[in-house]
């Protein structure tokens, strides 16, 4: 399945995200335009990370925890496309190292 995506930037130190941009561009123009420091992700819209993860065979639970709504409602995943910035210079993307997909947090 093809998704339309939009780009969350989430500045270092926050909980929330920053800006919402409709394309990597405009995103990346505004994190450089302000030195900004933190991670632009790229989020698939209309569904939520858990189900793209698993159409997508990045994540398969393995427990009855993986399928509780906390652990649903927490779920992320390092697959997502993503950039490191540091006063507003990208770094490399380091997206899908993690071995799982999973970062939901310690069950």
């Amino acid at each position: 399945m093809t998704y339309r995506t939009v780009w969350v930037f989430c500045g270092d130190g926050s909980i929330l995200p920053s800006g919402v941009f409709s394309n990597q561009a405009a995103a990346e123009a505004w994190i450089k335009k302000h030195a900004l420091s933190g991670i632009l992700t790229e989020y698939p819209l209309d569904t939520g990370l858990y189900e793209w993860a698993l159409g997508k065979g990045y994540f398969k639970p393995r427990f009855p925890s993986h399928r509780a709504p906390k652990f649903i409602g927490r779920f992320t995943s390092a697959y997502l496309t993503h950039f490191h910035f540091e006063n507003g210079a990208s770094g490399e993307s380091d997206s899908g190292t993690e071995e799982n997909g999973a970062n939901a947090g310690a069950e």
